[in-house]
């Protein structure tokens, strides 16, 4: 899953970088609201944490641009603390959740993987397709209870599969939403982490369709011998 960041607070940038990214998200970074602006506008992300403060271009004007033009990825809000107006406007300018400074970094992570999980229609923090499961909070993996252990690419892969059940993916997709802006990207490992994956979890519930890309189905794990 692909995440953007616009904060222009260096250190609280470095923080948020360095907590995403172990926790699994490709981040990518923008530091005033024009550089924000313009990436929410032109690149695919799953979430957007978005402070209100910003150098260039004030977060709320980069937010109603976004909705303005119909971009409906969830956005998380940073604000002030004690600035309830802050909250307001920035809810009715279409944010989908707020949090104040300072906060704690876990309660950033929850938030940001219920907005994920509630834009593609699912509740609870484990997504459980078939026998396959996925913890969100804790990146773990397991097939009919057995933990399976992947690598960050490969559990990127599994996650936005996931998180979109029994629709066909495109490896277009998978490339913009697995890997950061500024990462050197190559369309031919998407089919080795695919083949991983089968290999891993051993159930047949990556299915290609020819031509157009990949669908993750409910599927049972093969009877061994």
């Amino acid at each position: 899953m692909r995440l953007l960041v616009v904060e222009d607070e260096p250190t609280l940038c470095e923080q948020l970088f360095e907590a995403l990214s172990e926790a699994g998200y490709a981040v990518d970074i923008a530091r005033d609201g024009e550089d924000g602006a313009y990436r929410g506008a032109t690149e695919p992300y799953d979430a957007i944490v978005l402070d209100l403060g910003l150098p260039r271009l004030d977060g709320l004007s980069v937010l109603r641009g976004w909705r303005g033009d119909d971009i409906n990825v969830p956005v998380l809000v940073l604000t002030a603390r004690g600035e309830w107006h802050e909250k307001v406007d920035g809810m009715d300018a279409g944010a989908d959740d707020y949090l104040a400074k300072p906060f704690r970094m876990e309660e950033l992570l929850a938030r940001l993987r219920a907005l994920i999980r509630r834009a593609s229609g699912m509740a609870s923090p484990v997504l459980e397709v078939g026998d396959v499961s996925l913890d969100t909070r804790s990146a773990r993996v397991a097939v009919a209870g057995r933990p399976v252990k992947l690598t960050g690419h490969e559990y990127r892969v599994l996650a936005y599969l996931m998180h979109h059940v029994g629709e066909v993916v495109s490896r277009s997709e998978l490339i913009e939403h697995i890997y950061a802006q500024d990462f050197d990207r190559d369309s031919n490992t998407i089919e080795v982490f695919i083949r991983r994956l089968r290999q891993k979890l051993d159930n047949g519930a990556i299915v290609t369709v020819r031509g157009f890309g990949y669908r993750f189905e409910a599927q049972t794990q093969r009877a061994s011998g």
